[in-house]
């Protein structure tokens, strides 16, 4: 151990002759670790709060999105969607026909968005149909009609619709709803709205509002039926390999399918959601770094007090011959190792509390306000050197001037009662 170092150690480790300084020392330790322990918490919250987000958000659209960009859609696409299946870093594809209706059962109605599927290759790019809480989307199958004995089944195309639009409306797993579309017939008396009675089969939950509330599956052919669209669709949804290079894997897609054609991806689509969640955390991270910043001054004080109480022995050191530069540092070790205590405390409660938050799930959450109900945490490594860098940091700069003043002592003033 250096002689700095060891001197820096001893004084920490000294009895006081003013236990006052003694409290604020054990004060400014516990001050960094605090702070570094709050900063780990919310920042593995935060963390937690995004994951569990983008993994929602993921699993309930798709990664990217091809649609024309003029005309009404795309017409003899099944060329076109086995074609683009075997784009690079494509993993599958599924056709979509989107349309916006009014859906009602009795007085009660409500918009709704319409997306005419093929279940089986929808399933392959969302797992919205899998989050189906209240009957089945199983009725949406093909072969599901032609093998079911009820002859309502028959006779009423099947659907599936959101919790909240559900609730909304009044209608529940086996009732009959009403879709009309605003793409009408054109008739003497002008256009009349064309409609068609539904059953619902299945109800989805999937955690988020814009779709609970709105969103409504059907058969492909039933709605190419609904919007008089025979073989017609609007969009072709990709699951990618990387979904963290949609991007480029977009603009390769682009390319295979031809001129008019544009994709959307999912990271464009919840940009400002993301960008949002991004802020939250800068915010909470300055808000709470000043816990820190208290403790360093708390450091600051601690030390102050502490020069001033070994003026004597820092004078008796001199005069055996120790620099002004050696005198700085024995403060400047001392300021950080007193960071050092705190701040590898804080991590330890920090990462302590995180893992058993997300271990035990102990906080819980009202699901119908947060979606989930539970409080997610996800600590990162990462977030441990920038906060141990902060708070070190921080602490440093708090020891300058403490460590300044103990180098300008001058043994001859310190020593002449003595």
């Amino acid at each position: 151990m250096r002689f700095e170092l060891f001197i820096a150690a001893r004084y920490l480790r000294a009895k006081r002759r003013q236990a006052v300084v003694g409290v604020v020392t054990g004060i400014s330790v516990l001050g960094v670790a605090a702070g570094v322990a709050s900063l780990i918490i919310a920042l593995a919250i935060t963390n937690g709060m995004r994951r569990d987000l983008q993994d929602r958000l993921v699993g309930s659209t798709a990664h990217v999105d091809l649609m024309k960009v003029a005309g009404d859609g795309m017409r003899d696409w099944q060329p076109l969607l086995a074609r683009l299946r075997g784009v690079k870093g494509v993993v599958a594809a599924a056709p979509g026909l989107y349309g916006q209706v009014l859906i009602s059962r009795g007085a009660r109605s409500g918009g709704a968005l319409i997306k005419g599927i093929l279940p089986a290759d929808e399933r392959t790019v969302s797992d919205l149909l899998g989050a189906v809480r209240d009957g089945s989307a199983r009725e949406l199958e093909p072969d599901a009609v032609a093998d079911s004995t009820d002859p309502n089944a028959r006779a009423i195309a099947p659907i599936v619709i959101g919790k909240d639009l559900g609730e909304s409306i009044g209608a529940g797993v086996g009732d009959t709803v009403l879709v009309t579309s605003p793409q009408g017939e054109l008739t003497p008396l002008g256009i009349v709205p064309r409609y068609e009675r539904f059953r619902v089969v299945g109800i989805f939950a999937s955690g988020f509002y814009q779709y609970d509330s709105s969103y409504c599956y059907m058969r492909l052919k039933d709605a190419q039926r609904l919007f008089s669209e025979p073989d017609l669709i609007s969009i072709i949804s990709f699951k990618v390999k990387d979904l963290y290079q949609a991007a480029e894997i977009g603009k390769t897609i682009e390319a295979a399918a031809g001129a008019g054609f544009q994709t959307t991806n999912w990271m464009e689509q919840n940009r400002e959601l993301f960008r949002a969640l991004k802020l939250e955390q800068v915010v909470t991270f300055i808000v709470l770094a000043l816990i820190v910043c208290v403790a360093a001054l708390n450091i600051l004080i601690a030390l102050t007090m502490m020069v001033m109480e070994k003026t004597r022995d820092i004078a008796v050191l001199m005069s055996f011959g120790v620099t002004e530069r050696q005198v700085r540092r024995i403060f400047l070790f001392q300021g950080l190792l007193i960071s050092v205590v705190g701040t590898v405390i804080g991590l330890v409660v920090g990462y302590g509390a995180s893992w058993a938050g997300g271990h035990y799930r102990f906080i819980r959450l009202d699901a119908s306000v947060y979606s989930i109900d539970y409080l997610p945490f996800a600590p990162k490594v990462l977030d441990a050197v920038i906060v141990a860098a902060v708070s070190l940091g921080v602490s440093l700069l708090a020891t300058l001037y403490p460590s300044r003043s103990a180098a300008k002592v001058l043994p001859a003033e310190a020593l002449r009662y003595e």
